[in-house]
């Protein structure tokens, strides 16, 4: 199929299906804001899909588009949710620091910027590996006090460091 094709079938595609997902996700979501970004993200998501997937391949002639619509949304919105767990544990922490050590609003916008960055690296780890990751790199904890706190052994520990660690590297811009 032709790049041409391609970007004609996207465009039916969010032509047809945009503001079905957007309802949906109105309703699901309980904020027209959030459902409007969100379905801007999710076509934004389909747009920018890697060649492989199947469905970009396929010229975007979906057997089921709402059904495939909805998956891709729900990514999206469990990616919402965890950006803004993400920055409220900031902020919180930040709250809790003395007056004079608080930094500028430039400084925390690039710490929350970072921050998302490292949870999207970390993305698709499984939890015990993100987990014994944030707790040695965050929290300065040993390899044997990570183990104690997942059960685990130490040596797992290990492998869940390189995998994260590796993890990390794939994806650093």
């Amino acid at each position: 199929m032709s790049f041409d094709q391609e970007q004609q079938s996207l465009q039916l595609l969010y032509t047809h299906h945009h503001s079905w997902l957007q309802d949906w996700l109105r309703r699901k979501l309980g904020d027209a804001a959030d459902a409007a970004d969100v379905a801007q993200d999710t076509f934004m998501r389909i747009l920018t899909a890697p060649e492989h997937i199947a469905e970009k391949q396929a010229g975007w002639q979906l057997q089921e588009p709402r059904a495939y619509l909805t998956v891709v949304a729900k990514r999206v919105v469990a990616n919402l949710y965890r950006r803004r767990a993400l920055e409220q544990a900031y902020l919180d922490s930040l709250a809790l620091m003395p007056e004079l050590s608080t930094s500028s609003a430039e400084q925390r916008l690039l710490i929350l910027e970072t921050l998302q960055q490292i949870d999207s690296m970390l993305d698709g780890l499984p939890s015990k590996v993100r987990a014994a990751f944030l707790l040695a790199q965050l929290e300065g904890m040993t390899y044997a006090q990570i183990a104690a706190q997942l059960n685990t052994s130490e040596r797992t520990i290990k492998r869940y460091m390189v995998q994260a660690m590796a993890q990390c590297i794939l994806f650093a811009p």
